[in-house]
């Protein structure tokens, strides 16, 4: 999907999802991704369950109700919430919260001001 200030909704099972542009909000809330790319600023992404996610860009937000395994995050001002367990993660950029109720594996991070827990 590509654009800005658009809705859409995902259902099913999805190999991959790629969401471009600005002002975007995808509710995959009754999906599951396997591989989720997200680029551009202030998109919002809810998911049921990501294998892998590559988030570039500014003031995004995932939000992953069960368990997210790799987060590839590079950008500022991001907020990922996983529900679950968090695999693996790199974070590249500053004032960015990353949270997993059920933990998180490996941690890369660089940059200032970011939250990782």
């Amino acid at each position: 999907m590509n654009g800005s200030e658009r809705s859409v909704r995902v259902e099913g099972t999805c190999a991959q999802l790629s969401v471009s542009g600005s002002a975007l909000t995808v509710d995959a809330s009754a999906a599951t991704i396997g591989a989720l790319t997200m680029s551009g600023d202030r998109i919002r992404v809810t998911a049921s369950a990501v294998d892998d996610a590559t988030v570039q860009g500014n003031d995004t937000s995932l939000t992953v109700a069960g368990t997210l395994g790799r987060l590839d995050l590079s950008g500022d001002r991001a907020a990922v919430a996983v529900e679950w367990s968090l695999g693996s993660v790199i974070v590249r950029g500053q004032d960015s919260v990353i949270t997993a109720r059920g933990g998180i594996g490996d941690s890369t991070i660089d940059g200032r001001g970011n939250s990782v827990g």
